[in-house]
């Protein structure tokens, strides 16, 4: 709920209970999470293992660079899905300071729908090229390209239902304030004075 719809309510800010979504939100957002971090710490040790080939005398393994490359892209569209959840993607928020609620929640669920269309649109295309791809693997570690494709639809997957569940509740709730834990801590339309704990 935003700031001030909250106000008239009398609603108490604190954390909702765990409905079975949430439950389930919770759940993928943390697989989501493990993969991207997952993905991260491989390529961190690739590029170590990388650097480290240049001073042993023994050949480099070429698969190391093409592994960390593909590590990039998983940690990429891993975590597409969570950053819409959280209020994290790329966002103008100087629509988040003008006075009528109207116009920041059209603006907000305009946003939304953007990203939705955009991450279906992506699906699409990682679905066709998961099965387009054949028998092509990559060139030096030999992993099928059909795996290589299945992070990123999972992900735009992800993206696309998470920012239409959340054009929903802003458009029946209004633009969420940071008033819990797991939401940026922007003030939408609200007096400074009553700014968002982290």
């Amino acid at each position: 709920m935003n700031t001030h719809e909250t106000e008239g309510t009398g609603a108490d800010p604190s954390p909702r209970a765990l409905t079975p979504l949430r439950r389930v939100l919770r759940v993928v957002t943390a697989f989501e999470v493990a993969v991207a971090g997952t993905a991260a710490a491989l390529i961190f040790v690739l590029v170590l293992v990388q650097a480290g080939q240049r001073y042993l005398p023994i050949d480099g393994w070429t698969w190391t660079g093409e592994l960390a490359r593909y590590g990039l892209v998983w940690l990429t569209f891993a975590a597409t899905g969570v950053l819409v959840t959280r209020d994290g993607h790329i966002a103008l928020q100087l629509v988040d300071t003008l006075k009528s609620q109207l116009v920041v929640r059209t603006i907000h669920v305009f946003a939304l729908v953007v990203v939705a269309a955009t991450a279906v649109g992506f699906a699409f295309a990682c679905w066709s090229l998961i099965d387009e791809s054949g028998s092509l693997s990559t060139p030096s570690l030999g992993l099928p390209m059909k795996w290589v494709y299945v992070v990123p639809l999972l992900g735009f997957v992800s993206t696309a239902v998470r920012a239409c569940v959340a054009a929903v509740l802003v458009a029946t709730r209004g633009v969420p304030a940071a008033d819990r834990s797991d939401e940026l801590a922007i003030q939408v339309n609200g007096p400074k004075d009553r700014g968002a704990t982290a």
